[in-house]
Formats: C-alpha cells, structure tokens, sequence
C-alpha cells in the first residue's frame, strides 16, 4: 500500500529536471509533457516538412521550366538554396539556446516561414518569364521577368531563414517533453527519434505526389499556396498544444557557448606552460576524476587560468570536459559530409533522370518524376517500425544495450548502404544511355527513352532504408552528445551536415562542369541529358563515399560517449 502510495505521490511531484508548464508554475508529470505533448508536435514537424519538400522537392523542374535554367544552374541553385536552409539552423539554433528560447523561436520562425511562402505564391501569379517585356509605368520601368525572378528568390530565401529557426528547435523541444531522469520516459525519448522520422515521412509520402503532379500539371500558383496554407495550420496546431508543454528553465548563468569558448581560449593562451599531473587532482573531487577524459588533453591546460587575470574566472575541469565533447563531434561531422553530397542528388540529378524516362502509367496520365521520393519516404515508413518494433529489441538481446546498436554504429550503417545507393545509380543510368543510343535519341534532348521511370525505384528505396539508420542516427547523436543548454545547437549541427553537402555538391557541380565542358566539349551535366555522364558523376560520389565510411570507422572506433556527465568508450 505504501508504495502504492508512493507511486500516486510522484505523479503529482514536480519534474525532477525542473521543468515547468506554461504558466511558470513547476511541470506535474501527469499533466504534462510526454507523448501527449509529444504528438502536438510531431504533427507541427510533419505539417513544416510537407510545406518544406512541397518546395524543395520539385524546385529543379520550375527552375528548369517557368524560370528556363540549364540543368547545371538549376541544380547549383538547388544545391546553394538547400544548403543555406540546412545552415541557417546553426544561427537559429544560437538565438533560441541564448535569447528566446525554443518556443518563442519556433513561432517567430513559424511567421517568417508563412511570409516567405506568401510570397512565393505571389511571384508565381507574376506574367510567365517567357511573356516578359519591359513596360513603361508612369514613374518607372517595370520588367515582369526580373521582378518575376528578384521575388522568386526573395522568397525562397525567406522560406530557409523561417525554416532555421524552426526545424532544429521543433524537434528539440519535442524531445524536452520527455524527461531523462525519469526511466520510463527516457527509454520513451530514444523511440520518439524513431517515431519522429516515421511519421514526418509517412505525412509527407501521403501528399507530395499529389503536390508533385498539381506543380507539373495544373498550376505552380496552387502548387505553392497549399504548403502556405499547410505551415498555417502547422502554426495553429502548435499554439494549440501550449497547456500541455513542459518548459526548460532556462539558467541566467553564463551562456555555454561562453563557457566552452573560453576553454579554448585559455588553452591556446597557456599552450607553452607545462600541465603537473596534480593539476586536474587539485581541481576536482573523486566523481569528476572519474569523468576526466583521456582525449584532447592539451585542453586541460585551461585548468591553468592566470590568478593574475582580470576577471578572476577560471576553468573548472567540468568546463573542460563540456568542451572536449564538444570537439570530439568535429571528426563525426566532417566524415559524414559525403552522406550529405549523397542526399542532395535525390532532389536534383535522380528527378533529371526520371524526367527523360517513361512515365506513362495509363494514356493521359504521367507520373510527375519527382513523385518517386515518395519511394524513398515508402521505404522510411516500411523499414522505421521494423527498425523499432523487431531489429532493437533483437539486438539488445545480443548487445544488453537499450537501443540495440550504439548510435555510431547505427551512423555507420546508413553510410555503407548509401554506398550502394550510388552504384545503383550508376547501373541504371548507364542503361539508360545505352537505351537512348539504340533507339537514336542521343541527339533529341526532349526525347523520352524507352526505359520505364520504374527503374529508378531501387536507387530511391535503398537511400530511404539507409536514412533509417544514418538520419534518425545522426539526430538522437547530435541531440544526446551536446551540453543540454545547446541540444537545439546540436540538431542545428545535424541539419549542417545536409547543408554543407549540398554546397559541396554544388562545387563539385561547378568544378565538373567548368573542366569537362572546356573546349567545346560537351560536359557531364549538359542540357541534352542523354549527352550528359551522371553515371562518370555517381562513381565519383561512390569513391568518395568509401572513402567518407573508411574516415567514419576510423573516428567512430575512438570516439567517448558522454552519457549523463560520465564519459565512456564507444
């Protein structure tokens, strides 16, 4: 009876993380948070990516189409755009760690979005680019094309400055609803980054085809509105779910990113002085000498801090160790990257190749080639609850892990299957080729070759079961890895991942094009894509990603898990 009692008596005490409600008042853990809260969310997240990909996803073929680019401007303009939107959450993710919080944020965010996909919908109402014409208004020369373009990309641009703040702190303060030292919530928090990725997929499968074919076959005009009036009910669903919430208190102490710069800086300044062995004794007591780390030790020399500086702060040992986890995820990034220059190929060069391909499904109706990353997101939805449901709990039966593989592990088996991503790739455009030179279509740069678009379909699926275990991998990582004050900072360090390869992409787009294309030479991504090589492009990528997963093993070997101030080996 008394634990009965004891049972009934915590449910009604306030969260031992000291988290509160939305009226100040300390959270109550039957009242709020959890997957009642957690749902609210998850359906925001799944109404900002149909917004997002209703954009992203076709934007290679309006730029090509309306806005009449060459295959390798639109898919630089794709690549940059892309980029930018998944680096901009690094700045977003700043501004809610140190300033507004998370949720303030992710309405300012939600508001800069819905302006941003206003007025992309205004500038595809604009006279066509191929009707533009400069006329004479009574106080200036208006040209329907460049007022056309100049908005177009305002606005797009607009869309990736709301989506930084959104993106990292949505699924942040999704994941705060679940509280860590409670253990029943956090077994429940590593299956929301599961469930997170399921049902954002399985939202966006459901309506992108439909999105897809609306932008291609009736109207852009439409074809942007619907993700505006989507990202409005995101919004109204959000500020709905506010009763139930469960709030950080955010410290008025010195900001992390103070902390952990000042660790840096201390260290550089003390590089030339010798650090005794009683130095990280002095400075701790027996717990946190069982915390120090044996990786980046020049770092301890911050433990050195002149008595004589002028502002008398030093550095406390748990200060050094909050930065060496920090420095520790640089090699995890930077070895990803290829990952990324992998990812960015679904929505540009793999649309290309299903654009020239045979679309048909019955006479009048041809699927939109952008369509098929709902193949992609078909095999997330398949594969998530598998992962969930059967693989963890068999292998935590070998392991004794609760997750059943370490995250690293997890990490690493995307990147090997997306190796195979792009040898497939590969394969298939290089029977394409050879269709297109059998049947005389080599010359024909709006030919259609008599390869069913189906083709496409292994590329596609194999990508989507690799995200599985590398993007849902890499968001619990980037999420458990950082100090809790910067867990939006750390989605914000995932998403740059996606960013920073498709800048990559981008450049190696550009450099490509500029040294294949020189001499009159026909380049590997000319306009005529039956004349183009994306096959010589996607051996590349599979080169550089073995390359990228041997680097990954390499530092994923070595790497020491912060888990909850106690470091261990990975």
């Amino acid at each position: 009876m008394e634990e009965s009692n004891d049972v009934l008596l915590e449910a009604e005490l306030a969260l031992v993380d000291g988290s509160v409600d939305y009226t100040g008042q300390p959270a109550i853990r039957s009242k709020s948070g959890y997957w009642r809260s957690a749902w609210f969310i998850i359906g925001v997240e799944v109404a900002e990516r149909v917004s997002y990909y209703g954009i992203q996803g076709n934007l290679i073929s309006y730029l090509t189409g309306p806005l009449k680019q060459s295959t390798a401007t639109a898919a630089e303009n794709v690549n940059i755009w892309a980029g930018t939107a998944s680096l901009l959450p690094l700045f977003g993710a700043f501004i809610a760690d140190s300033f507004l919080g998370r949720y303030h944020t992710i309405i300012l965010a939600s508001l800069i979005y819905i302006l941003g996909l206003g007025l992309l919908t205004l500038s595809a109402m604009l006279p066509s680019i191929t009707k533009s014409k400069c006329q004479l208004d009574s106080t200036f020369i208006f040209c329907s094309q460049h007022s056309q373009v100049i908005l177009f990309f305002i606005s797009l641009y607009l869309v990736a400055i709301g989506q930084s703040g959104h993106k990292p702190c949505v699924q942040a303060f999704g994941a705060d609803q679940f509280d860590e030292q409670h253990p029943k919530e956090q077994r429940a928090r590593s299956s929301f980054f599961n469930w997170w990725y399921f049902t954002m997929i399985a939202g966006c499968t459901a309506t992108l085809s439909i999105l897809n074919y609306i932008q291609d076959n009736y109207s852009w005009v439409l074809g942007f509105g619907i993700p505006c009036v989507v990202m409005i009910i995101a919004l109204t669903v959000f500020l709905l779910g506010t009763t139930t919430y469960r709030f950080n208190i955010r410290d008025n102490g010195e900001s992390s990113f103070l902390r952990i710069g000042r660790v840096f800086i201390v260290a550089v300044r003390n590089w030339q002085k010798t650090l005794s062995s009683n130095t990280i004794e002095e400075e701790c007591d027996g717990t946190l000498r069982r915390q120090s780390s044996e990786q980046f030790n020049f770092l301890n020399k911050a433990l050195l801090t002149s008595k004589g500086s002028k502002d008398g702060k030093t550095c406390s040992l748990s200060e050094v160790e909050e930065a060496k986890a920090v420095l520790r995820l640089v090699p995890i990034w930077a070895t990803t990257l290829v990952y990324g220059i992998v990812f960015a190929q679904v929505f540009t060069f793999f649309i290309k190749q299903g654009k020239s391909m045979e679309r048909t499904i019955f006479p009048g109706f041809d699927i939109p080639p952008a369509s098929l990353q709902s193949i992609n997101s078909l095999a997330i939805v398949l594969v998530s609850p598998i992962y969930d449901r059967i693989f963890v709990p068999v292998t935590r039966s070998f392991t004794g892990k609760p997750s059943g593989i370490t995250m690293l592990q997890r990490i690493g088996t995307g990147i090997f299957l997306s190796i195979f991503t792009v040898v497939v790739a590969a394969l298939v455009e290089i029977k394409r080729l050879k269709t297109a030179q059998e049947y005389e279509l080599v010359h024909d740069p709006n030919a259609i070759v008599p390869m069913s678009i189906w083709w496409l379909i292994p590329q596609y699926f194999l990508f989507g079961v690799s995200e599985v275990f590398t993007m849902v991998g890499l968001q619990e990582f980037f999420y458990d890895q950082v100090p809790n004050e910067l867990r939006s900072m750390g989605l914000a360090l995932y998403l740059s991942i996606v960013g920073v390869g498709s800048f990559l992409s981008g450049f190696l787009i550009s450099m490509i094009e500029n040294i294949t294309g020189k001499d009159g030479h026909e380049s590997w991504f000319c306009d005529n894509i039956n004349k183009a090589h994306l096959d010589y492009f996607y051996w590349l990528l599979s080169g550089l990603s073995v390359v990228g997963f041997t680097l990954f093993i390499y530092f994923a070997k070595s790497y020491v898990y912060n888990r909850k101030g106690i470091i261990t080996q990975g």
